[in-house]
């Protein structure tokens, strides 16, 4: 019983370390999670396993820049932009007022606005 509970704790803490380690802010939506400790003031890295993507404004589970895997489901669909390589229903470039749409679930989940995408 006992092994089995500590190989269940090692492979959550093993998981956890692996999806969120960089994390300044554990719960902070909006805050400045992506600031790398160690790695000097100000220098960001893309913190994957969040729900939003700060970087790109959609949710993670979405994003096509972030998730590569993504990219020929949203080809097939016709929904791909190929002058900014990203699908073209989160191509705020060539129509900004799509963020609305992904800034309404995000205001939906926490109450407030969304941070403006970075890329």
């Amino acid at each position: 019983m006992f092994a089995k509970l500590l190989s269940s704790m090692l492979l959550l803490a093993a998981s956890l370390l692996a999806t969120g380690c960089a994390r300044d802010i554990p719960d902070a939506p909006g805050g400045d999670k992506n600031v790398a400790k160690g790695k000097g003031k100000g220098k960001h890295v893309h913190v994957h396993g969040e729900w939003w993507c700060d970087e790109h404004g959609v949710p993670e589970e979405v994003c096509a820049r972030c998730k590569p895997e993504l990219v020929a489901e949203f080809k097939q669909k016709k929904d791909w932009c190929d002058k900014h390589d990203r699908p073209r229903s989160q191509c705020f470039v060539c129509e900004p007022k799509l963020f609305e749409r992904f800034a309404a679930q995000y205001v939906a989940k926490y109450g407030k606005k969304p941070p403006q995408p970075t890329e």
